[in-house]
């Protein structure tokens, strides 16, 4: 009876390193820029940092960066939903059609800064866009900083001077805007947007500031537009969401390390990152010798008019679809003005 027991108790033993293994989850994080990008380094690394702490080890990342769970970016929406990852960081831009609420973010001039614009495209996508992040369970939802156009050898300061430069474009509405500008758009992902500016493919593109490091676009590039004006010329509109059934099979209490550090104030604090990392990358664009400058106010209020037609095709396919178009932009509009006070 005692060897019994004794058998029992080692078996026991035995077990108990595959029951503690058991119960560590270890969550797939994966997105398509280098780990040395500000977004790995600055945003998603901290971040499973955090949700290990809390959870005192018992949930952790494993990050794929630089898509090396195989794929394109634009496969980063579907590789989270059919589970490949459990946690993707993507643009909805680069999927057009699947986010066309949440779009409005994108628009000409609808952005102010980072952390007010962001705290608006939360609220305003739990309100309104919860079917376009189906299979998914939302952590964060972004807009990153104002977009700037980098030009190869070109400066750029009219609307006569745009006509016909190809310049690579973050989104569809990206597109929309370059194309009411004059431009000819281009629209491509960030790690294809490098080799396109080297081989001349593309006369210049319309990008943040804190992709420009990573992309060594400020090596590529010569001269920097920024708008002159409180909005931002556009923006690109940001999402880092779990997969559904992923998160709904979590024990309440990594469910709830999950929740403290997703919402509203964590989508601030995501951008907030990228405004940081702004900063940097255009001080190594400065640095660099390069020629950055803004639209003077009165041609940038030509921009703004050349713009306008974009928002105004938004609301009517929108209001196709079956929704209040003007009642959705507007909304979004106030509450970017509520959270920029």
């Amino acid at each position: 009876m005692k060897m019994r027991k004794v058998f029992l108790g080692v078996a026991a033993l035995a077990l108990m390193p595959t029951l503690a293994a058991a119960e560590e989850v270890v969550l797939k994080v994966a997105h398509f820029l280098p780990p040395v990008s500000p977004a790995h380094t600055k945003f998603i690394q901290p971040w499973c940092d955090k949700i290990e702490a809390e959870s005192k080890g018992k949930m952790k990342c494993q990050i794929y960066p630089a898509m090396q769970l195989g794929g394109t970016p634009p496969q980063l929406l579907n590789q989270v939903r059919d589970g490949v990852a459990d946690i993707v960081w993507t643009l909805p831009g680069y999927t057009p059609g699947r986010f066309p609420v949440s779009e409005v973010f994108e628009l000409p001039f609808m952005t102010t800064t980072h952390e007010a614009s962001s705290r608006a495209f939360w609220d305003f996508s739990q309100k309104y866009a919860q079917k376009e992040f189906a299979g998914t369970h939302p952590i964060a939802v972004w807009v990153n900083g104002p977009n700037v156009l980098h030009f190869r050898d070109k400066q750029v300061k009219t609307l006569d001077d745009l006509k016909g430069v190809k310049v690579r474009a973050p989104s569809r509405l990206g597109n929309s805007l370059l194309a009411a500008l004059g431009a000819t758009p281009v629209g491509m992902p960030v790690p294809q947007m490098a080799e396109s500016l080297s081989k001349g493919v593309i006369d210049g593109a319309l990008i943040p500031w804190e992709v420009v490091p990573a992309t060594k676009t400020h090596e590529l590039t010569k001269f920097h537009a920024e708008a002159g004006s409180g909005n931002a010329m556009t923006t690109a509109t940001m999402i880092f969401v779990m997969n559904k059934k992923k998160y709904d099979g979590l024990p309440a209490d990594l469910k709830k390390v999950i929740d403290d550090n997703s919402g509203r104030e964590t989508s601030a604090w995501v951008s907030a990152q990228f405004k940081d990392a702004d900063a940097g990358g255009r001080a190594k664009t400065e640095a660099n010798g390069n020629t950055i400058y803004q639209i003077d106010a009165a041609e940038m209020a030509k921009w703004q008019a050349a713009a306008r037609p974009v928002t105004e095709e938004w609301i009517k396919d929108i209001s196709e679809k079956g929704l209040n178009g003007k009642q959705l932009y507007e909304d979004a509009a106030a509450l970017v003005k509520q959270y920029s006070k």
